[in-house]
């Protein structure tokens, strides 16, 4: 007979070494409270990167033709390749990648950004140096911490990582350390901050990386609102990069597929790391391999979704929505400029990073928007510590609301 104390399962500790909740999930439950307290209070959604216009006509008559393909006997389709169709990685190769040398070989089609994101962390080691941009994507930091690179969490920050500060004196755009990192986290434009690399600053990202046999992981999420002619949407614009980038993408903030989940990762068949023994190891060989063990796919309908924004009606259908988020940005930035707080993004992003006058603690400022202008908006120390006293907003509501926000905010901050 066993006795029940001598088997128990352990559980990965480093679970427990990450705060109790996730940013976003704090400010909903932050948001359920007030809306219980008060019932008749209209409250207004700043902070949460989701899209509110309707998926592009082009996806949806796309998504039904598929629907109908898979209620006939020739048509239907079960599970698909793991790297995606080559229907849809073919429009993406020519679509995005034109001229950059990105071969449809190169890549892979998952649920989203996100999951990507976290999962690269299964193609490189736990002994692996990590860069992370602080204030940046809590996924970046939470999913390393998750994997064993994190080391210890001592005054709000993890001792083994590298941290690549973005402050007003950089202008919130990290330049290459010092130190050395294995694996680089950049992300342009930038979440939370709204800035971006021209393709001169990435450049010198590309060569650190290359001086130090390290790969950057590029979350180019948010390419679709590059506006500027000197701003890379991709990295592979910049020269070498295909020998050491890792570039990610989604079609949530372009398309609004947030319900719908696609996006796809770019591994080149150029970036390689070392294995035990001192060989080097084409990376997009390990990300296959990982796919296919631990992923099914993204389903047949909306990869059908996907391949039809890039028809010539896909594409003008996203512009029209990209550039209403970024009218909503536009009219933010503006209030907040003149409601005298300093701005960042907004430009070439549909994030702005307000900071204001008083420099409230972020929560404070926080809750100080939500009691009396009703409107919720993301603490920036949320994102790391440098991001204390600012907040982040986003231009993904109505265009009514975004101007209605705007004017609640002015009058609490006179």
């Amino acid at each position: 007979i066993y006795e029940l104390d001598s088997v128990k399962m352990k559980i990965n500790d480093n679970f427990e070494k990450l705060p109790e909740s996730y940013l976003f999930s704090t400010v909903a439950r932050k948001l359920r409270d007030f809306r219980e307290a008060h019932p008749g209070v209209e409250l207004i959604r700043m902070d949460i990167g989701d899209v509110t216009l309707p998926i592009p006509d082009a996806a949806i008559q796309a998504m039904h033709k598929a629907v109908d393909d898979m209620a006939t006997k020739s048509g239907f389709h079960g599970y698909g390749p793991e790297q995606g169709y080559d229907f849809l990685r073919d429009a993406i190769a020519q679509g995005d990648y034109a001229g950059m040398g990105i071969t449809a070989d190169e890549i892979f089609i998952s649920d989203g950004a996100k999951s990507d994101l976290g999962n690269l962390g299964d193609i490189y080691s736990e002994d692996s140096v990590v860069a992370v941009t602080d204030p940046g994507y809590p996924v970046y930091v939470d999913s390393n911490v998750i994997d064993g690179r994190g080391g210890e969490l001592v005054d709000g920050k993890w001792s083994r990582f590298v941290y690549l500060d973005c402050n007003e004196q950089n202008g919130f755009k990290p330049t290459p350390p010092e130190a050395h990192a294995d694996v680089i986290f950049l992300c342009s434009p930038a979440n939370p901050t709204g800035v971006a690399f021209t393709r001169d600053e990435l450049k010198a990202w590309v060569d650190f990386a290359r001086r130090n046999n390290a790969v950057i992981i590029y979350d180019s999420a948010y390419c679709a609102y590059v506006t500027d002619p000197a701003t890379a949407r991709s990295i592979y614009e910049v020269p070498g990069a295909r020998e050491v980038a890792i570039e990610v993408r989604s079609f949530s903030k372009t398309a609004g597929f947030t319900g719908l989940r696609c996006g796809y990762t770019v591994v080149p068949a150029d970036v390689c790391g070392t294995d035990a023994r001192g060989s080097k190891v084409p990376l997009r060989k390990l990300w296959l391999r990982r796919q296919t063990t631990k992923f099914n796919g993204a389903s047949y309908v909306i990869q059908r979704g996907a391949e039809a924004l890039y028809t010539p009606e896909g594409k003008a259908q996203v512009r029209t929505n990209v550039s209403y988020y970024l009218h909503n940005a536009e009219i933010i930035r503006l209030a907040m400029q003149e409601a005298g707080f300093k701005v960042y993004g907004g430009v070439d992003s549909p994030y702005i990073w307000v900071k204001s006058p008083k420099a409230e603690d972020s929560w404070e400022l926080f809750e100080q928007l939500l009691a009396q202008a009703h409107i919720s908006c993301t603490p920036g120390v949320g994102f790391g510590s440098l991001g204390q006293g600012w907040i982040r907003f986003t231009g993904f509501n109505t265009t009514e609301n975004t101007i209605e926000a705007m004017r609640r905010v002015t009058e609490v901050m006179r």
